[in-house]
């Protein structure tokens, strides 16, 4: 008997689409190196251990590129502060320089004026501090 997949002649080989036992052995060899890429693919997806290392390196990379451009902004935004805390610096000499040293030659050419309102403060605070403490027993 013989069996019945088999036709006239053509056998196994003629089922597939092969014309010959050449052409067989090559579609098998391109089936194999498919099915070998998939079960590749699949062990690759399967390997959640392994996947989630890539994606945690991954991030580490991404979160070290991300810190070096946070300290370089950073120190960028303090060197920016550092000249406008200069120019500001440089600015307040500049305008209250006048001013302030008239008042204290005026100061030290009259120093009387001076001791006495400083007397007279001195004064009005020993009055405060003395009331407020009588203030405080008779309570």
């Amino acid at each position: 008997m013989t069996d019945s997949r088999q036709g006239a002649g053509g056998g196994a080989a003629r089922a597939l689409g092969a014309k010959g036992p050449d052409e067989l052995r090559e579609q098998i060899e391109r089936t194999r190196s498919r099915l070998g890429d998939t079960v590749e693919e699949l062990a690759a997806k399967a390997d959640v251990k392994g996947r989630t290392r890539a994606r945690a390196a991954d991030l580490r990379d991404r979160a070290g590129a991300m810190g070096v451009q946070l300290r370089s902004g950073a120190a960028q935004a303090g060197h920016r502060a550092e000249e406008r805390a200069a120019r500001a610096l440089r600015h307040t000499r500049h305008s209250a320089s006048g001013p302030v040293s008239d008042a204290a030659r005026a100061c030290r050419r009259h120093p009387r004026p001076l001791l006495l309102v400083g007397a007279a403060g001195v004064a009005v605070l020993t009055a405060g501090l003395l009331r407020r403490r009588r203030r405080a027993h008779i309570c």
